[in-house]
């Protein structure tokens, strides 16, 4: 009589592992069906845009899915007769003084938010979190009468300064909480030792902050080199637009250049995605230093 319990009870363990591996497979696919809507809802502008410029036959409307007569005219018309070359070289111009300045000063300001104690520090953190809170219309006009009484309207290096104020406060927040983050044990440790402060800030404290360097260099380079409306106001003249004011070239009062945008569009979105993929093994490695030395 046993036989016959043992032989239900391994068809139900049978039949219940069954039904899991149905269950699971089932929620895979819901998975995959789930990342693979997102993927085809966040990449498709991106294909459309390359397959645009491509097109040998996009003069107007939008085109189609399939890249018509393919070919290189569209980049080529843009580089040379649309001088898309000298606009891309003003906002690398741009956004290298922009970089650069955003994060040695967010640095030294979050330091000394986060490690020095002195009168109306949490009030100097609030002014910059309301100014973070401006909108950008709001700033446009005091920032152009600083740049003029400055001289340096119709410049790369004034257009970068005040790209520079525009970064700096979400900056200093985002470096604020890296520096916050290490312990004092570790900086006391590099004292007891002999170290002196500028020894202790760069070969202890620099490199465990190091991954919110680079977080604040991309956001600042990506800041730099989309910004519009302050490049348009402050550049006056056509050889300083940065490739925000240039795009507009292409644009017609009575008919826009698709394909000619979609060109200049697609060598737009590159510099971002070169200068993302070249840092982004200093933020791995920063990370992995942080930890190892922490």
């Amino acid at each position: 009589m046993s036989a016959p319990v043992d032989t239900d009870w391994e068809h139900r363990v049978r039949r219940a592992r069954r039904h899991g591996d149905a269950l699971r497979l089932t929620r895979l696919l819901g998975r995959a069906a789930g990342v693979t809507a997102i993927l085809l809802f966040t990449l498709f502008p991106v294909y459309f845009m390359i397959a645009s410029a491509f097109s040998g036959r996009m003069t107007s409307g939008i085109g189609t899915l399939v890249p018509r007569d393919p070919t290189l005219d569209n980049f080529v018309h843009v580089l040379t007769e649309g001088d898309f070359g000298l606009y891309m070289r003003n906002s690398l111009a741009v956004a290298g003084i922009t970089v650069v300045g955003a994060c040695l000063l967010s640095l030294l300001a979050a330091v000394a938010v986060a490690r020095f104690r002195f009168r109306l520090r949490t009030s100097v953190l609030v002014m910059i979190l309301i100014v973070q809170m401006v909108p950008l219309e709001a700033l446009v006009i005091p920032l152009f009468l600083q740049v003029r009484d400055l001289r340096l309207l119709n410049t790369v290096l004034g257009l970068g300064i005040a790209y520079i104020a525009l970064s700096l406060p979400l900056a200093v927040w985002m470096m604020r909480g890296f520096v916050a983050a290490v312990p004092k044990e570790v900086e006391e440790a590099a004292y007891i030792d002999g170290a002196s402060w500028p020894v202790m800030f760069w070969r202890v404290l620099f490199p465990l902050v190091a991954p919110g360097l680079v977080a604040t260099a991309i956001f600042s380079f990506i800041i730099a080199w989309n910004e519009f409306v302050l490049a348009l106001t402050f550049m006056q003249q056509s050889d300083k637009y940065t490739v925000a004011v240039g795009l507009r070239r292409f644009f017609g009062e009575y008919a826009n250049e698709w394909g000619h945008v979609m060109a200049a569009s697609t060598l737009i979105t590159l510099p971002v995605m070169v200068f993302f993929v070249l840092v982004q093994r200093w933020l791995a490695a920063g990370l992995v230093q942080g930890a190892v030395k922490g």
